[in-house]
């Protein structure tokens, strides 16, 4: 059988883990679903991690005919946002977003991020991936796990339509109640995110 996952370095997740070295007991937010690698990485730096599947919430609150035209559905966003960023404010020391925020409708997207905004502790860090091929119709998506400090393992989860085309510009829009944003642009045409609350 095929292997569907692959290997790659990430600056944005070293930058990411450096905010977070020399603490202990604090809380990070993981939007890729629970991973036992993520989750033993984590652990082991002396940090609780909490796991959501935004992806899997996406499809199970829009999935089923027109996912566009649905995501402007007021009771299907009811839905969604029952089962998503659901936290009290200040909760989190830091949020590994990886590259759900691009499968957000707009309107979505700004509630997602003002939630996000709520529930990370001020100074905390937030990483995130944009697709950087503005010319793609679908972009390929993955499942996230850390391997080690500098490295996180991508599995296959198929392919989909983004919500909209993120450049830099739009980036710093779109966070622009953060203190900071910072862009590593990659090989593979992805966007890596740093926004520090």
């Amino acid at each position: 059988m095929e292997d569907r996952t692959q290997s790659r370095h990430s600056h944005g997740l070293d930058q990411f883990l450096a905010s977070i070295q020399g603490q202990a007991g604090l809380s990070i937010l993981d939007l890729a679903a629970a991973s036992q690698s993520s989750v033993s990485f984590i652990t082991s730096l002396g940090h609780k991690i909490y796991s959501e599947d935004i992806l899997r919430s996406l499809d199970s609150a829009f999935g089923d005919g027109d996912y566009k035209l649905n995501q402007a559905d007021p009771a299907r966003i009811e839905l969604f946002w029952s089962q998503s960023l659901d936290h009290p404010a200040d909760r989190f020391d830091g949020a590994l977003v990886w590259d759900t925020l691009q499968f957000l409708s707009p309107p979505l997207l700004e509630t997602a991020v003002a939630r996000l905004h709520k529930v990370m502790r001020p100074g905390a860090y937030l990483l995130a991936f944009f697709h950087a091929d503005e010319k793609a119709q679908s972009i390929p998506v993955y499942s996230y796990r850390i391997a080690d400090a500098k490295t996180i393992v991508l599995g296959s989860r198929g392919q989909r339509r983004t919500a909209e085309f993120f450049n830099n510009r739009t980036l710093e829009k779109l966070f622009q109640d953060f203190h900071s944003v910072k862009f590593f642009l990659t090989r593979d045409h992805l966007r890596e995110v740093i926004v520090r609350r």
